[in-house]
C-alpha cells in the first residue's frame, strides 16, 4: 500500500514520513553544524578582502582586490549551493556565467555583474541565518539528550554549593532554587528532554527556513535574469514550433492534397479524351466517379490541415470547442466552463490543443474511466484543469508529451503543473494569461 504523498513547494525542506526520514534529518543537522563555520569563514575572507580593496580603491591594486573579493563570494556561493543540494535537497539554479576574453575583461565583468554583488550580500548575511539551525540543534538534541539522561549523568554533571554553615553539597540541576535531583522531581527534566528530542526535527526545519530563503534569493538567478532566460527559451521554442508546423504543412500538401489534385487533373484530361473519342458511357462514368472521389478526399485533407492550424469550431468560443472535443473523446468527459468575457485567439487555441492532447493521453495511457475538464477565466487568469481517475504516474518530460505542452504554454507566459501520484488521480493544471 502506497504511503500518502505530502505536498511540497519547490525548494522547500520537509521531513516526510518515509524510510529515509532519519537520513533526511541527519543531513539537515549536519548542514546546521557545517553551515555556521562555513558562513563565518566566508564572511571574514570576503569582508576582509573587500575592506582592504575599498581602502586601496584609489589605486590600481584596490580594484583588483575588490574583484577578488567578489570572485571569492561567487566561489563561496557555489559551495553553498552544492552543500544545500547535497544535504538539504535544495536545488538552486546557478546564475549564468559571464565569459571574458582577458584579465581586464574578467575584472570588468566581475565588478559589473549583479550575481557577484548578490553573492557578496549572501556571504555577509549568511552567518546570521546559519546561527538559527545550529541553535535549534543545540536546543533540541544537545539539551534534549542531557535532560533525558540527567539521572544517569548526575554523578559527572554537577556543581558544588557551599552552605553558610560550611557544609558542601552537590547539585546536578537547579532552576529558581528548586532542585531536580530527587524522585519524583527527576521526571521533570526527563519529560522535558523527551519533548525536546521529539520536537527537534520540527525546530530544525523551521530554523532552516530563513537560511534556505536567503540562499535561494541571493545565490540563484534574479527575476530579471530568469525572465530573460525564459523569453529566450520560449522564443526559440516558438521559432522551432513555427518551422515544424511549416514543414508539416508542406509535407501534408505535397504528399496528400497536391498528389490528389494532380490525379484529379489527370482524370479530367482522361474524361475529355474519352468524350472526344466517343467512348462508352459506363467507362466515362467510372473515370468521373474516380475523379469525384479524389476531389472529395482533397477537400477533406484541406479541412483536416486547416483544423490542425486553427480549428474552425473555435470561432464559436472555447466552451463550444471543448464540448466538441469531449463529444469526440473515447472516454466519458464532463466539461465545466465559467469565463468572464472571451480570451484572445492565441490563448483559446493553446487551451484547445492542450485539452485535446491531455484527453488523448488519458484515453491512451491512463486507464481512466472518466475525465473532467474545468475552465475558469477571470482576473486576467485562465485556469484549465484536466483530471482523470486513472492509474497516475504521469511525469512532465518522461515521454508523455507534457513537456511539449509546457513549452507551448510558456510561449504566452503560462505555466503547466502535473500532480499524478501512483494510483491516481492525475490532475494537470494549465494557467494562461486571460487577455
Amino acid at each position: 500500500m502506497d504511503r500518502p504523498r505530502h505536498p511540497r513547494l519547490p525548494g522547500s525542506l520537509t521531513f516526510p514520513y518515509r524510510r529515509d526520514r532519519l537520513g533526511t534529518i541527519a543531513r539537515a543537522a549536519l548542514h546546521a553544524l557545517i553551515g555556521l563555520p562555513l558562513a563565518l569563514t566566508g564572511m571574514v575572507l570576503v569582508a576582509g578582502v573587500l575592506l582592504l580593496g575599498a581602502v586601496l580603491s584609489w589605486t590600481t591594486p584596490g580594484l583588483w582586490l575588490i574583484a577578488v573579493a567578489v570572485r571569492l563570494a561567487l566561489a563561496l556561493g557555489d559551495l553553498q549551493r552544492a552543500l544545500a543540494r547535497r544535504l538539504l535537497g535544495l536545488e538552486i539554479e546557478a546564475p549564468e556565467a559571464v565569459e571574458s576574453s582577458g584579465v581586464f575583461d574578467w575584472r570588468r565583468s566581475v565588478l559589473g555583474g549583479r550575481a557577484g554583488w548578490r553573492a557578496v550580500g549572501c556571504a555577509l548575511l549568511a552567518p546570521l541565518t546559519a546561527l538559527l539551525p545550529l541553535g535549534a540543534v543545540y536546543i533540541g538534541w544537545v539539551n534534549g539528550v542531557l535532560l533525558t539522561l540527567h539521572p544517569l549523568l548526575k554523578r559527572w554533571n554537577y556543581f558544588t554549593i557551599r552552605e553558610p554553615d560550611g557544609s558542601v553539597r552537590q547539585v546536578g540541576l537547579e532552576v529558581g532554587g528548586v532542585e531536580f535531583d530527587s524522585w519524583p522531581r527527576r521526571l521533570v527534566p526527563l519529560a522535558l528532554g523527551l519533548v525536546l528530542l521529539y520536537a527537534a526535527p520540527w525546530l530544525l526545519r523551521h530554523a532552516l527556513t530563513p537560511h534556505r530563503l536567503l540562499l535561494g534569493a541571493l545565490l540563484g538567478p534574479d527575476r530579471a535574469d530568469q525572465r530573460i532566460r525564459t523569453l529566450e527559451e520560449t522564443r526559440a521554442q516558438a521559432v522551432d514550433d513555427a518551422a515544424a508546423t511549416l514543414r508539416r504543412i508542406e509535407r501534408d500538401l505535397h504528399d496528400g492534397t497536391q498528389a490528389r489534385l494532380v490525379g484529379l487533373g489527370m482524370h479530367l484530361t482522361m474524361i475529355r479524351e474519352l468524350v472526344a473519342g466517343g467512348a462508352e458511357q459506363d467507362r466515362i462514368l467510372k473515370v468521373v466517379e474516380t475523379a469525384q472521389g479524389n476531389a472529395k478526399q482533397a477537400v477533406a485533407d484541406l479541412r483536416h490541415l486547416v483544423k490542425g492550424i486553427h480549428p474552425p469550431v473555435l470561432d464559436q468560443g472555447l466552451d463550444t470547442a471543448l464540448a466538441t472535443l469531449a463529444a469526440d473523446s473515447a472516454l466519458p468527459v464532463r466539461v465545466e466552463c465559467g469565463m468572464e468575457g472571451r480570451p484572445s485567439p492565441a490563448v483559446e487555441s493553446i487551451a484547445y490543443f492542450c485539452t485535446a492532447e491531455l484527453l488523448a493521453n488519458a484515453a491512451k495511457y491512463s486507464g481512466a474511466t472518466q475525465v473532467k475538464v474545468t475552465v475558469h477565466g477571470a482576473a486576467r487568469i485562465l485556469l484549465l484543469t484536466v483530471a482523470d481517475n486513472g492509474r497516475g504516474g504521469a511525469v512532465v518530460g518522461a515521454g508523455s508529451g507534457l513537456a511539449g505542452l509546457r513549452a507551448r504554454v510558456r510561449t504566452v507566459d503560462g505555466s503547466l503543473t502535473c500532480n499524478s501520484p501512483p494510483g491516481g488521480p492525475t490532475v494537470v493544471s494549465v494557467v494562461l494569461p486571460y487577455k
